[in-house]
C-alpha cells in the first residue's frame, strides 16, 4: 500500500506538471482558442469579405541600454532571454495561428537602436528576426510584413539631424520610412512620426511632409488608414477607454536649447496632427509608442476619426497586459457606402500575463515547501501533528521552559523502596482527577498519591507533598536531542520529496523553454 508521503509527492508532482504546461504553453493558446476572433461585418460576407492584418507594437528587444546593467552580464542575458522567449511564444502560439495575410510592426523594434554600434545593432537585429521568425523566408511565403520606424529605432529629429548614418542603417534593413501599401481595398499610409515636428528647414522633416502632400493630391480611390508610431495630439487627461491598465500620459515635449529640435515627445503636436488628418483624410489611425491600449476620437472636417494606440507585445515594457490587434481590411470597394468605417474593423487581443504566471510559480513553491514540512507522517489528524511539531520547535528554542503536553491527564504515584527512597511512577488515567473522600486512608497533593503502606510519618509526608508540586519534578522533560532529531528527520524527508518533484519537473520546464526557442 502506498504511504501517505508518497501519495503527497505524486500529487505535488502532478500539480507542478499541470502548472508548468499551462504557464509555458497552454496560456499562449487562449487568445486563439477562446478570447479573440477576426472582426467582421454581416454586410460584408463575414470574414471572407476582408483581408486579415495582425498589428504588433513596441517589441523593444532589450539591450545594454535597457536595465542599466553591464553589457554581457548574466543578469542582462537572463532578462533578455526570458523577454525574447515570451514574445516568440506570443508570436508563434497566439498570433500566427490566426493565419494573417499581413503582419504590421508599428515601430520600436529595438530599445537602444540609435545608441548601439553597428555590431551591437546587428546582434539585436538577429534576435529580432529570430523572435518573429523572419530568418526563414519560407515561413512567410504567403504573408507580407511591413515596418514603420519608432523613436527607439532611429531617435527624434535632434538626433537624426546629427547622425544620418542611423537612418541609412535602418532603411537598408527595413526599407523606406515614409511609404504606402494596399491591403484588400484599403490603403495604408506610413509616416515617420519622429520627424513631423522637426525643424521645418531640416531635410528629414521636409521629406516627410513632402510625402504627405503627395499623398493628399492623389485622387483618393480607397479608404485610408494612417500609421504613425507616435500618437496624434490629444488633450491632457483624455480618457483612453475601458482597456487602459496604466495612468493616462499627458503631452510632454522636450527640445534642444539652440535649434529647438525635438529631443522627446509623447504625442505629435496639435498643429501637425490636424494637418495630417486634413491632408490624408484617413478613416482610421493606428499608433504605438504609449505601450498601453488607448482608443480616442479625433475631429477633422466635421468627421470623427478613431485612433487605436496598440499596446506593447513585451511584458518588460511597463504593461502587465501585453496585447496585439487584429485588423480586417475590406477587399470590396466601399467608397459609395455611407459608412466608410466598415472598410476597416479592428479587435483588441490580450496576451498571457507573464508576471502573474511567475507569481503563480512562486506561490506554488511556497505552498509545496509548507506542505512537505508539516504534512503528517501517518493517518493521524493533521492538526495534532502540527501542534506536536510546533511544541517540539518551542522546546528547541526555549531551553529553560517545560510545557505540559500528554502528561496533563496522567497521575504520579509515590512508591518507596526497601531502603526508604521515594520514586514517582506515572499512571495514565482517562477520568478527571478527584480528591479522595477518605482523608484518613490516603493523602493527596496535586497529582501525587501517598499510600498508608508507604508512610513514614506526618512530617515526612508534608515535605514530600511539597516537593511533588514542583513542575520540574512533576514533568520529566523531553531532551533537546530528541527534538533536534525530530526536526532533522522532517527536513530530510522534505528534501527527499522535494528532490523527486524537481527531478520530474525541471527537465520538463527546460524542455518547454528550448522547444519554443529553437528554430523549427
Amino acid at each position: 500500500m502506498m504511504k501517505q508521503h508518497h501519495k503527497l509527492t505524486l500529487f505535488l508532482c502532478l500539480t507542478w506538471t499541470i502548472t508548468l504546461l499551462y504557464g509555458e504553453m497552454v496560456a499562449f493558446w487562449i487568445p486563439t482558442l477562446r478570447s479573440c476572433t477576426w472582426p467582421s461585418s454581416s454586410s460584408m460576407d463575414g470574414v471572407d469579405g476582408y483581408d486579415k492584418v495582425a498589428v504588433i507594437a513596441d517589441p523593444q528587444i532589450m539591450d545594454k541600454t535597457s536595465l542599466h546593467l553591464p553589457p554581457k552580464s548574466l543578469a542582462l542575458e537572463v532578462a533578455q532571454f526570458f523577454t525574447d522567449l515570451y514574445m516568440r511564444r506570443a508570436f508563434f502560439a497566439s498570433i500566427l495561428p490566426f493565419k494573417p495575410d499581413v503582419i504590421l510592426f508599428l515601430g520600436d523594434h529595438f530599445d537602444g537602436g540609435p545608441y548601439l554600434s553597428d555590431e551591437e545593432w546587428q546582434e539585436s537585429l538577429n534576435r529580432f528576426k529570430h523572435i518573429f521568425g523572419l530568418k526563414s523566408q519560407a515561413r512567410f511565403r504567403d504573408i507580407r510584413v511591413h515596418f514603420l520606424p519608432g523613436n527607439h529605432d532611429n531617435g527624434y529629429a535632434a538626433l537624426l539631424s546629427h547622425k544620418p548614418e542611423i537612418v541609412r542603417r535602418y532603411e537598408k534593413e527595413f526599407g523606406k520610412r515614409n511609404y504606402r501599401f494596399t491591403v484588400g481595398k484599403v490603403e495604408f499610409i506610413v509616416v515617420d512620426a519622429q520627424t513631423l515636428d522637426g525643424y521645418p528647414e531640416g531635410n528629414l522633416a521636409a521629406a516627410t511632409w513632402d510625402f504627405v502632400k503627395n499623398v493628399s493630391i492623389d485622387f483618393q480611390l480607397l479608404p485610408r488608414v494612417l500609421l504613425t508610431h507616435i500618437p496624434l495630439y490629444r488633450r491632457d487627461e483624455t480618457p483612453c477607454g475601458p482597456h487602459r491598465s496604466s495612468p493616462i500620459i499627458n503631452q510632454r515635449i522636450v527640445r534642444t536649447g539652440h535649434s529647438q529640435e525635438i529631443l522627446y515627445q509623447n504625442y505629435i503636436t496639435e498643429e501637425s496632427s490636424n494637418r495630417l488628418l486634413d491632408l490624408i483624410k484617413p478613416v482610421l489611425v493606428l499608433s504605438g509608442h504609449d505601450h498601453d491600449q488607448c482608443t480616442v476620437s479625433h475631429e477633422s472636417n466635421h468627421e470623427h476619426i478613431k485612433e487605436h494606440t496598440v499596446g506593447t507585445i513585451s511584458w518588460q515594457q511597463g504593461n502587465l497586459y501585453p496585447s496585439f490587434r487584429l485588423l480586417s481590411a475590406s477587399n470590396s470597394a466601399l467608397l459609395n457606402m455611407s459608412n466608410l468605417e466598415e472598410a476597416v474593423l479592428t479587435r483588441l487581443c490580450f496576451l498571457p500575463m507573464q508576471t502573474h504566471i511567475y507569481i503563480g510559480y512562486l506561490l506554488l513553491f511556497i505552498v509545496t515547501l509548507v506542505t512537505l514540512l508539516f504534512w503528517p507522517t501517518g493517518g493521524v489528524n493533521f492538526g495534532c501533528h502540527c501542534s506536536d511539531f510546533l511544541a517540539h520547535g518551542k522546546q528547541l528554542f526555549k531551553v529553560g521552559t517545560k510545557e505540559k503536553t500528554e502528561d496533563e491527564n496522567c497521575e504520579y504515584e509515590m512508591v518507596w523502596d526497601a531502603e526508604g527512597s521515594m520514586h514517582l511512577v506515572r499512571k495514565a488515567t482517562n477520568t478527571p482527577i478527584t480528591r479522595a473522600k477518605d482523608t484518613s486512608g490516603t493523602m493527596e497533593r496535586g497529582n501525587a498519591v501517598m499510600r498508608h503502606t508507604a508512610k513514614k510519618g506526618n512530617a515526612q509526608e508534608v515535605e514530600i507533598s511539597m516537593n511533588v508540586d514542583d513542575p520540574m519534578t512533576n514533568l520529566p522533560p523531553r531532551t533537546s536531542k530528541s527534538t533536534a532529531k525530530f526536526i532533522i528527520h522532517r527536513l530530510v524527508r522534505m528534501f527527499r520529496m522535494l528532490t523527486v518533484i524537481a527531478v520530474v519537473n525541471i527537465p520538463l520546464y527546460m524542455m518547454l523553454l528550448f522547444k519554443d526557442w529553437i528554430d523549427q
